[in-house]
């Protein structure tokens, strides 16, 4: 339901989850090749948007970004502005800067962190 209120409201409905921002990301379904829409935390960074791979600190990486690993290319909707983007993870370098952000914008990223043995992927959506 959050995904058609957010788009019937261009983000105004749906566009924030505990003060931190929300965009539509939708990957292309690696078995299906379907259309998969789901909401997703975000920061700006330059041109660029990133968000975190977290699935709430489960051991699995979440579907959308299972999805981009096979087909980086997606599209995203940030409030009522819809773009095409092209994902990539960031490098540990990119990582190092962009992490203190992300926890600035949602704390609750580090107690993922710590409740997963993976390392929890940032993505860098590349808009062109």
């Amino acid at each position: 339901m959050q995904v058609s209120l957010y788009r019937s409201t261009g983000g105004r409905l749906g566009g924030s989850f505990r003060g931190a921002p929300v965009m539509l990301l939708t990957t292309t379904g690696r078995k299906t090749g379907a259309p998969r829409t789901t909401p997703v935390l975000y920061i700006r960074d330059g041109p660029d948007l990133v968000t975190v791979a977290s699935n709430g600190g489960k051991d699995p990486d979440p579907s959308w970004w299972k999805n981009l690993k096979k087909t980086p290319e997606a599209s995203v909707q940030v409030k009522g502005e819809k773009m095409k983007v092209e994902a990539k993870k960031a490098t540990l370098e990119e990582k190092e800067r962009l992490w203190p952000l992300l926890l600035k914008m949602y704390p609750t990223y580090a107690k993922y962190q710590e409740k997963t043995k993976r390392v929890i992927p940032v993505v860098i959506l590349t808009p062109h």
